[in-house]
């Protein structure tokens, strides 16, 4: 079986769990960095009108959304308290309240004066506008209810308060880490090292628990072209979908999945699989070969009967 090779950029806080717990695992990856705004060619090729990232490949399986590479993260290393369904149920459920709550306060807090002059750094002012206007977009046509201002900054406050109580075992919940702390450490990072904002001065604990996660690092990546990660996904077919994912009443009949909640444009193939937790939709690649797009279940919808 290949490396995961993963589609990401430096700025998605989203990317950056992903490549931390890549580099708490030492699991080997390959790195295809792609723009901070669609269109992005090469994944859709990969996975239909899928807008997010990061997505992440194993030969001809594609998987969207971090909890899904998180599952496989987790599979890989042999860890797994990293992965939604098989970590302990206090820690799925406060990995959830970080992803939803927390870091949509996390996101409302870090548009500023900080943000702005360090993106126009990164970014011409044209490039600039139109990804301030590709996001602003987003959370109009969203259902998302995103704080901001001193409400977004309070918010963060106080739940970093409650993570300096916690903090007691070197992790959210004991020694090592699970799903929890690095589902929390991306809008933590988002705030602290993209946005530099001092929201985090006052609480020692969570400043050092920051600094432990950041010392993993990204692990051992290897640079990737996209054409060369298509090219793999197109030689090595999809690995076999479990018999028990393969019981269902759609199993086989066209179907579309969209996230539920930002950028909610469908993904069309056909439904080769459905486990308690995920969907696998199976999409043509070229005249030859196939790729399975799994998705996660949290988060996403399912339609059937497409054409």
């Amino acid at each position: 079986m290949s490396d995961i090779i993963l589609f990401h950029y430096p700025t998605s806080p989203y990317c950056e769990k992903v490549r931390a717990m890549l580099g708490y695992t030492g699991v080997r990856w390959g790195s295809v960095t792609v723009v901070e705004k669609p269109p992005r060619p090469e994944l859709y090729l990969l996975a239909g009108g899928y807008r997010r990232v990061p997505v992440a490949q194993i030969g001809g399986d594609i998987f969207c959304d971090s909890k899904a590479i998180a599952t496989e993260i987790a599979r890989m290393s042999g860890k797994p308290g990293l992965a939604m369904e098989t970590c302990d149920r206090e820690v799925a459920a406060y990995a959830n309240s970080a992803e939803s709550e927390f870091m949509l306060a996390c996101l409302g807090s870090a548009f500023g004066g900080n943000m702005i002059k360090k993106m126009l750094k990164m970014y011409s002012v044209l490039d600039f506008f139109r990804l301030t206007w590709d996001r602003i977009d987003m959370v109009r046509k969203s259902s998302l209810d995103m704080p901001s201002g001193n409400d977004a900054k309070a918010r963060v406050r106080d739940h970093l308060q409650e993570m300096e109580k916690r903090l007691e075992g070197g992790f959210l919940f004991g020694h090592e880490p699970t799903i929890a702390d690095f589902a929390v450490y991306h809008g933590v990072w988002y705030v602290r090292d993209l946005a530099e904002l001092d929201l985090v001065d006052a609480y020692p604990g969570v400043t050092s628990w920051m600094d432990r996660i950041k010392a993993f690092g990204h692990g051992n990546m290897t640079e990737l072209s996209a054409a060369k990660a298509i090219e793999m996904a197109a030689e090595e077919p999809p690995r076999p979908v479990p018999a028990d994912a393969q019981d269902g009443q759609w199993i086989g009949q066209p179907a579309s999945v969209a996230p539920s909640d930002y950028w909610k444009e469908p993904v069309n193939g056909v439904l080769v699989g459905s486990t308690a937790h995920s969907w696998i939709l199976e999409r043509r690649l070229n005249a030859s070969s196939t790729v399975n797009v799994h998705f996660p279940k949290q988060g996403f919808v399912l339609e059937t009967g497409m054409v």
